[in-house]
């Protein structure tokens, strides 16, 4: 219905609505608009439709009285539907303001006010790169099966904040939680034709909104409210918050998609579009979000800040990166939107995660983001999978992952932390399914690469064979003390610690029910797993010698000779060059020297720490090594062996012949 409130006629700054007490003045940026209405609807849903009577520098905009916190609203754009020019406006949808805080229907924003949140004090805990472990989660299903949240806080940002999940992250030694994407987003139309929906959450609607559905309080602001409580929550266990965002592409999808928000508003600005008006697709969901626009690269921005400043995130992992860092075709590192981050005096002091990657024209990227910037590192990934399933060819390449990856990030002045070292993600097997599914089991959902590099150790899927069952978890531990004990970032995978499983599903991005949440009641049946896990991150966090600042020299830096990290072969000593292209070898022994560090503490003082030697052995066989002796040490003491992790202490001799158990990590410190 029409209205008759009359505007006023407020600024057009800031963009989306902002209350000031006694009205709210609207502000929406749509230049190619012939006219735009605001909607405000009731709780049956119908409209009061008010003109925005003013227009400056592109922006239409009013202040309209009497309009309050919690006012559901909208927009409808007038002007020309031409999809050849590009031109895709229809006043008959109602649309999502871009600059929306809250969403509480596919449809409809609300108007959020001033809710004087108290953060008292909040200290960000700004962890150190060196020093971070990340633990990638999804907020629903982190907590819909976890006992000590009340049932209804499950599944919500309160549940995430409950101390008893909170306590998990402690306990388990973790720094970083890594969230699935939290900005408000819809499923995409496929999906929703085979009855699904969308769990992980990368079809985002608006920017600047976290997801409602994870409220426990209610969709009219209160998830605000609700999202804060929870980063102040786990600021205050010392907890950093990175969120998975997705700037890449929107909800909207490809040209039989629906009209939302950007599409009615704006589509040649918002999107990358061809000469016929059709969209370019580098993300594989149907459009581009195109950043090269400076009002579209303002909005990635202006939401980027947001969640620093107003919802204190401690930092980003951008999903498809390249697709953001691309200029007119190619993906262009100089390109407006990495140079307008780079320069950023907010978010160059937040953690920055690249997946460097889109599905574009050699827009794989894997080492070539800038200084500022961390990377998921899919070549660690791939190296560590083939050689535990004994398909690596010789063990040169692990070499480079196990150092930090000098190859990919040394030669342009980056350090190993800018290697995001993963065995497993959201997207692909867990760490349990990567030792029993040789092959994916998608039945109920669809895609899903074939190339998993993983092995069922004898038997496809779950079995009661007590050798088949026992080999995967000593596979598990190899893969978790490779994870750990290697230089650059470790990111976990939240249930692998425990054994979580889909049943082989390597890509359940459309199933939200107990295949995919996290099951608490491992914790009980993989005790043992979660115990070595503990054990792993207490050793990473207590000795530097695994947390190296710098890459390895290779050459002595300590009086006596030692280098900072000395490759051995089995008979004892130092790899040459024949056998480093010798691609049957299955065996390396890693020796990093505590007080060859490089590396100062808060004061300046020289870091020093214990020496140890960690051997990687892939093959089934036992095969018999050589401790090194001089000058690297005189004994070594067993720490742990992956095939029996709770074996009593031993020492060795140096010079002593030891025997490697097939398929094992052994861990010794060096005397």
């Amino acid at each position: 219905m029409t209205g008759s409130t009359t505007p006023w006629p407020g600024h057009w700054s800031p963009l989306g609505s902002t209350f000031d007490g006694e009205s709210t003045n609207f502000a929406l940026w749509a230049p190619r608009a012939e006219w735009v209405e605001v909607c405000l609807l009731d709780a049956e849903g119908a409209e009061i439709r008010i003109p925005l009577t003013e227009r400056t520098f592109d922006v239409w905009h009013s202040r309209i009285p009497g309009v309050r916190p919690a006012q559901r609203y909208g927009y409808r754009v007038h002007g020309l539907y031409d999809p050849s020019r590009g031109l895709r406006f229809d006043a008959s949808k109602l649309l999502v303001d871009p600059y929306v805080r809250a969403v509480t229907a596919h449809s409809t924003g609300v108007v959020v006010g001033d809710d004087n949140f108290d953060w008292r004090g909040d200290d960000r805990p700004r962890i150190p790169w060196t020093d971070t472990i990340l633990y990638e989660l999804h907020v629903r299903g982190f907590t819909m099966r976890h006992p000590g949240v009340p049932e209804g806080l499950r599944g919500t940002y309160a549940g995430l904040a409950h101390p008893a999940a909170i306590e998990h992250l402690l306990d388990l030694g973790v720094t970083t939680v890594e969230l699935l994407p939290v900005h408000h987003f819809v499923t995409e139309p496929p999906v929703l034709a085979r009855g699904q929906e969308n769990y992980w959450g990368y079809n985002t609607l608006a920017f600047f909104a976290p997801h409602g559905p994870y409220s426990s309080s209610g969709t009219l602001g209160q998830q605000v409210t609700e999202f804060k409580e929870m980063v102040r929550a786990l600021h205050e266990a010392g907890l950093e918050v990175v969120l998975d965002v997705v700037y890449n592409h929107t909800a909207e999808w490809d040209a039989n998609g629906p009209t939302l928000s950007f599409r009615g508003i704006d589509n040649p600005a918002y999107y990358r579009l061809d000469e016929k008006g059709d969209y370019l697709d580098y993300t594989g969901c149907g459009n581009t979000v195109n950043v090269m626009h400076p009002h579209v690269l303002k909005l990635v921005m202006d939401s980027l800040r947001y969640w620093v400043r107003d919802m204190h995130v401690d930092g980003f992992r951008f999903d498809l990166a390249s697709a953001l860092a691309r200029s007119t075709h190619d993906v262009d590192m100089l390109s407006s939107f990495m140079t307008v981050i780079e320069q950023d005096p907010v978010l160059r002091e937040t953690k920055l995660i690249a997946e460097p990657w889109d599905v574009g024209p050699d827009g794989y990227q894997v080492g070539e983001f800038p200084h500022l910037w961390t990377e998921w590192n899919d070549r660690y990934r791939n190296t560590v999978r083939d050689h535990w399933r004994g398909h690596a060819p010789g063990v040169r390449d692990l070499a480079y992952r196990l150092s930090g990856s000098s190859d990919l990030y040394a030669d342009d002045g980056r350090h190993p932390s800018a290697s995001i070292n993963f065995v497993t993600a959201h997207d692909g097997f867990t760490l349990r399914d990567l030792v029993s599914y040789t092959h994916k089991h998608n039945e109920r959902s669809d895609g899903g690469t074939d190339d998993n590099r993983s092995w069922n150790c004898g038997t496809e899927g779950e079995t009661d064979d007590p050798a088949i069952g026992e080999l995967r978890r000593h596979q598990m531990r190899n893969f978790l003390t490779t994870l750990l004990m290697s230089t650059g970032v470790p990111m976990m995978v939240a249930g692998d610690e425990m054994g979580r499983t889909q049943g082989g599903n390597n890509n359940a991005y459309c199933i939200d029910d107990e295949l995919t949440w996290v099951d608490w009641s491992l914790r009980d049946d993989y005790a043992d797993l979660l115990a070595f896990t503990k054990r792993l991150l207490a050793l990473r966090r207590d000795h530097p010698v695994f947390r190296q600042q710098h890459f390895f020299e290779g050459r002595p830096v300590v009086l006596d000779g030692r280098k900072d990290l000395t490759w051995f072969d089995i008979d004892g000593q130092e790899m040459t060059d024949e056998r480093w292209h010798d691609e049957s070898l299955r065996a390396l022994g890693m020796f990093l020297a505590g007080d060859g560090i490089r590396a100062r503490g808060p004061r300046g003082e020289r870091i020093t720490d214990e020496s140890y030697l960690l051997w990687l052995y892939a093959a089934p066989d036992p095969i018999e090594a050589k401790l090194p002796g001089g000058p690297w040490a005189d004994r070594y003491e067993r720490v742990f062996v992956t095939t029996e992790p709770d074996a009593p202490p031993a020492e060795y001799a140096a010079g002593q012949t030891i025997t490697l158990p097939g398929r094992s990590c052994l861990l010794l410190r060096a005397h």
